[in-house]
């Protein structure tokens, strides 16, 4: 699929950025991916409410190959072939898929600056904690060991 191509596909959903990612391109709308078209084929984002809608066309989740396992990205699915002569149909299922996005967006806020640097300080804290137990332990058998020999 090329960029020329999905502009076409998406004429009737509205306007899309089209950038290049992987092996071919990812799509969002105001910052937000909802689609990825790669060699293998176009792939809508997908939830528990719309992974259903999937299963009941046959279609099936992401997948690659690493070297050592396959993968499964259950958070994307392929498009039903069947909806790339249907624009109408497309258009609702690219929505759909906008919508999953954006729920997914919503349950992985980030993190304000300030709550990281909270975490940050946290965890250097818990460090520092874990060394002077540790130093503290260290000193005490130093200690005992001195009084041992001098008994």
């Amino acid at each position: 699929m090329d960029r020329d191509f999905l502009i076409d596909l998406f004429a009737d959903f509205g306007p899309v950025t089209i950038r290049p990612m992987f092996s071919g391109f990812g799509i969002s709308v105001d910052g937000t991916n909802f689609a990825m078209a790669l060699r293998a084929g176009l792939y809508f984002r997908a939830d528990e409410q719309t992974i259903p809608q999937f299963e009941s066309e046959g279609s099936t989740p992401f997948q690659y190959q690493t070297s050592t396992r396959s993968v499964t990205v259950g958070s994307y699915w392929q498009l039903p072939a069947r909806l790339f002569d249907e624009p109408e149909e497309l258009t609702q299922w690219a929505r759909a898929a906008l919508a999953a996005a954006q729920r997914a967006a919503l349950r992985k806020r980030p993190r304000t600056r300030k709550q990281a640097k909270a975490g940050s300080n946290k965890a250097a804290a818990t460090k520092v904690a874990a060394k002077n137990k540790n130093s503290a332990k260290a000193a005490g058998k130093r200690n005992s060991s001195k009084k041992k020999s001098s008994s």
